[in-house]
């Protein structure tokens, strides 16, 4: 028993660190990915076979320990780091980071379906809505698609600039621009979530939730950027993935020695057999 127990105590070793070593080389893969969110992996013992019960003393008695064997280790969890990564300036107006909390929320336009997403960089297609490199559109505080505007009479549109607090301003050849005369420019939704962990990475920087974990705003459907907990927006920005790679190499060299280790409990206990199985032959 104790043999096929060191067995699977080892097999189990191996299967788990062959886990952790596929996190971390999918955190050093993404190294250079927009927003990527670096993971690592939970261990946590698995059921232990008990040869004796602890008992407690009696007037005639002593207490009795309990002795048990542990039979491996097993996969918890992966836990997501979702520390914000550092802004890297890139001078396009369109290309947006958050600093602080928050996630851009992004609509398909085929089927409705709602993302948050960290990734900001964005652009205006041909009809004037605010994409992602996808085509999914950009959503407003209200939860409406963030589209440019009609220019005044005779005038046409020369630039935008998104501020810090998520307004899309247009400027106009005539030198006015969406906020004069009453005017009141969209702005970027911004959500966060009670619960980050309970994101779901879909791929692509996209993540899918559920409203029933999102935070709600004091106005609107999604945040406004700078209020209320939420992050500012940064134009000209994007936010670098947060692996750190010193960190992701010695991580690596740990998963490594320990599979190794785990793998030698198996070639030992093989051999340990081995002797078993001849013993009848010598």
């Amino acid at each position: 028993m104790a043999l096929i127990g060191s067995l699977s105590s080892g097999v189990s070793g191996l299967q788990t660190f062959s886990k952790d070593l596929e996190i971390i080389g999918n955190n050093i893969a993404n190294v250079n990915t927009t927003a990527f969110k670096s993971g690592s992996l939970s261990f946590a013992e698995s059921f232990s076979n008990t040869l004796r019960a602890s008992q407690p003393s009696t007037s005639t008695t002593s207490n009795t320990l309990a002795a048990q064997i542990g039979t491996g280790v097993q996969f918890s969890g992966v836990n997501t780091n979702f520390n914000q990564g550092a802004l890297a300036s890139t001078g396009q107006a369109t290309d947006l980071g958050i600093s602080g909390e928050g996630y851009f929320i992004v609509k398909s336009p085929t089927d409705s379906s709602v993302y948050a997403t960290r990734v900001g960089n964005f652009r205006f297609d041909d009809k004037g809505f605010l994409v992602t490199q996808n085509g999914m559109h950009v959503q407003d505080i209200a939860g409406a698609d963030i589209k440019l505007g009609t220019p005044p009479t005779g005038a046409s549109l020369q630039s935008v600039s998104i501020n810090r607090s998520g307004e899309l301003i247009e400027h106009y050849s005539d030198g006015s621009d969406n906020t004069q005369n009453g005017g009141t420019p969209q702005t970027i939704g911004v959500a966060t979530f009670k619960t980050k962990g309970a994101l779901m990475s879909e791929g692509n920087g996209l993540f899918s939730f559920t409203a029933a974990g999102m935070n709600t705003p004091a106005s609107g459907t999604y945040g406004t950027p700078g209020s209320a907990g939420c992050g500012t927006v940064e134009s000209g920005m994007l936010e670098q993935s947060n692996v750190d790679l010193t960190s992701e190499f010695a991580n690596m060299i740990t998963a490594q020695r320990s599979f190794q280790a785990n793998a030698r409990v198996v070639t030992v206990s093989d051999s340990l057999l081995d002797d078993i199985v001849n013993l009848k032959r010598s």
